[in-house]
């Protein structure tokens, strides 16, 4: 008689929600993650980390790719067997694409979000959303970045 191995299905859960491209959107964008990334049973560390992508990313949206009467939308894919969480957020306006700016001063106006993004982030970028918008897109891994540190960021006390 053959003996069977127990065999563990791995998952992949996923989330997806339209939002308003406010600044409310945006804040409900983070709420929402926060409460599915629980509901899901993910480990404390990526909520996180997740909330602060989420933000980011959804504020963007609502700031710079934004469409008046068109909304933007969140998509959470947490794939257990790989271990990771993807977050994207896609919007109207694929003319406008994130970037980090090369002059890193903290006077500079826009920008410290997507720093924030490269440091918690595994892994992000973008990618077309037809018919005109894109998606902004991080990957987030069960455990933080090790292969680069978190940049030092000036706070009001220098």
């Amino acid at each position: 008689m053959h003996a069977s191995t127990p065999q563990i299905h791995a998952t992949a859960r996923t989330f997806a929600q339209r939002l308003s491209s406010t600044r409310r959107g945006a804040r409900l964008a983070r709420l929402l993650a926060v409460e599915r990334l629980t509901a899901w049973e993910t480990s404390p560390q990526v909520i996180e980390r997740a909330e602060h992508v989420v933000a980011e990313l959804a504020a963007n949206a609502a700031l710079h790719g934004r469409v008046q009467g068109r909304d933007f939308l969140l998509a959470l894919t947490l794939d257990d067997a790989a271990g990771t969480l993807r977050i994207a957020v896609s919007d109207m306006r694929g003319e406008h694409l994130p970037a980090i700016p090369s002059e890193r001063s903290p006077d500079h106006e826009s920008g410290r979000g997507l720093l924030l993004v490269d440091a918690l982030a595994d892994r992000w970028g973008t990618e077309p959303f037809p018919p005109s918008g894109k998606t902004a897109w991080a990957l987030l891994t069960q455990s933080p970045p090790r292969d680069r540190p978190f940049p030092e960021v000036a706070g009001p006390f220098g």
